[in-house]
């Protein structure tokens, strides 16, 4: 099955993301990652579990960065993409081409943690119930489903997607699509929290403020936490 992202891949897909909105918020994708990846450990250390005995999947994982760069707070972590020419650049890393949006190539019941970060908005809206109904299935009893996406209500956000070449075709999922469509596949909604109020330069003198922030939907993105129960 042959994906836009091969042809971002081969276009230079980290050239690709560059705003000058974005650019200023935080420079260059690293610090996008490590916020997504400071949510994921949060979330785990506020209900006094530690990450390093989680097993993570993150599907539609690209290049494989955030996986790379949270690799070594996890016991094991793995990804998959519908695009051969992303995943060619995820050396080093557990990462399997999917050959269909309807289906994760893990076996059933592998994983702590599944992860699906701003995927859903390339996804048609047609084919997200199917994807979603997927992720129970190799999900552990208990384990624990984070859609991390866009957030439809954050004006700036809206601006750089409809600017950006990697999201020409895109549909915004809203916290409140995301929920509908975990609980359609049968997971419990945990919590919805949002995320990136403030850029990179002021972040950390202002994370505590973020946090307490955390639920009101005016943050760039957001992350809905689900468990498989």
């Amino acid at each position: 099955m042959e994906s836009e992202f091969d042809r971002f891949a081969a276009e230079g897909y980290s050239e690709l993301l560059r705003d000058p909105i974005r650019d200023k918020f935080g420079s260059g994708s690293r610090f996008f990652l490590e916020r997504k990846l400071v949510l994921l450990r949060d979330f785990y250390r506020r209900r006094g579990t530690r990450t390093e005995s989680t097993t993570w999947l993150d599907v539609g994982c690209g290049e494989g960065q955030l996986l790379a760069l949270g690799k070594r707070y996890f016991r094991d972590v793995a990804g998959c993409d519908v695009s051969e020419g992303m995943i060619r650049h995820s050396e080093g890393l557990n990462i399997r081409r999917q050959e269909s949006q309807h289906r994760i190539p893990f076996a059933d019941g592998s994983f702590d943690l599944v992860t699906v970060v701003c995927v859903y908005h390339h996804v048609r809206v047609s084919d997200r119930a199917a994807l979603t109904s997927d992720v129970p299935r190799v999900l552990k009893p208990g384990g624990i489903f984070c859609i991390i996406e866009h957030n439809p209500f954050n004006p700036v956000t809206r601006l750089i997607v409809r600017r950006s070449p990697l999201d020409v075709q895109a549909h915004l999922l809203s916290a409140a699509s995301a929920r509908r469509l975990v609980r359609a596949a049968g997971m419990k909604v945990i919590e919805t929290r949002y995320f990136l109020y403030f850029p990179e330069r002021f972040f950390n003198r202002m994370a505590s403020l973020e946090a307490k922030l955390s639920p009101i939907p005016l943050g760039g993105q957001y992350a809905v936490f689900c468990r498989n129960d």
